[in-house]
């Protein structure tokens, strides 16, 4: 999911309604990733490189073991796929529990995607931005770069009056304010995990979290009709010496 982030632009299409775009959107994506698989020899190596990659220690997982530290852990940091990550004990369920929430909120995108029956203009903005952020928050690696795709789709969600997403946009940008006191300010003491980088991680982290929940509230109330149950049969109104009323 990580790698994949890199091609958010594509989570567009979770907004758009005609199938046309969706097919020509998959066709382009399998003849540009046939062209590359032949013309580039090793050319989707990044996939295997991403899921070797452990847990970096600004992410929502690694808040887990920052705490861990204090208590006898013996895990370490180090320089591992160009970032800086876990490595040691019970870092690999973490990773995985990290990859298991990006999996459910996949599964509640396409759940979305299939109840969704009220589409405005503004709903394509919307559903990339709150995609963007379900893959960010539960991302194994949180990188300041992905800061700048949210704040940018934020940006376009404002464009729109009737959006929903004010609150979710303010608390992205709360979060890009902590992230910059987080990296590079006071890094040293995220990698040291002591109570000032844990701290910041924790508001950050808890952030985005809270972002994510409330646009994903927001774009499933403002798109998806509620359910109503069947009414159950109603007899038909009879007179006071118990014949039934004839509809004739």
């Amino acid at each position: 999911f990580g790698a994949l982030l890199k091609g958010w632009p594509a989570l567009l299409l979770l907004g758009v309604r005609r199938r046309s775009v969706w097919v020509s959107a998959a066709l382009t994506g399998a003849g540009l990733a046939a062209l590359f698989a032949v013309a580039m020899p090793g050319a989707f190596a990044f996939l295997t490189f991403q899921r070797d990659r452990g847990t970096e220690v600004e992410s929502l997982g690694a808040l887990v073991l920052h705490v861990a530290r204090h208590f006898g852990w013996d895990g370490e940091v180090l320089l591992n796929y160009g970032s800086v990550e876990f490595v040691g004990p019970y870092v690999g369920w973490v990773s995985t529990g990290a990859l298991l929430l990006s999996a459910a909120g996949f599964g509640w995108l396409v759940l979305w995607r299939l109840r969704a029956t009220r589409f405005a203009p503004h709903t394509v903005a919307d559903a990339a931005f709150v995609a963007v952020l379900v893959f960010v928050t539960t991302s194994r690696v949180i990188s300041p770069q992905y800061m700048v795709w949210l704040v940018g789709l934020a940006a376009v969600c404002l464009g729109f009056r009737a959006s929903r997403m004010r609150l979710p946009a303010g608390l992205v940008l709360a979060a890009c304010l902590v992230t910059v006191l987080e990296f590079p300010v006071w890094f040293a003491h995220v990698v040291a995990s002591d109570r000032l980088g844990i701290g910041l991680l924790a508001v950050r982290n808890g952030l985005l979290v809270a972002a994510t929940l409330l646009a994903a509230r927001a774009l499933w109330s403002a798109t998806v009709v509620p359910r109503r149950p069947a009414l159950p049969f109603a007899p038909r109104p009879s007179r006071t010496d118990g014949t039934r009323v004839s509809s004739s």
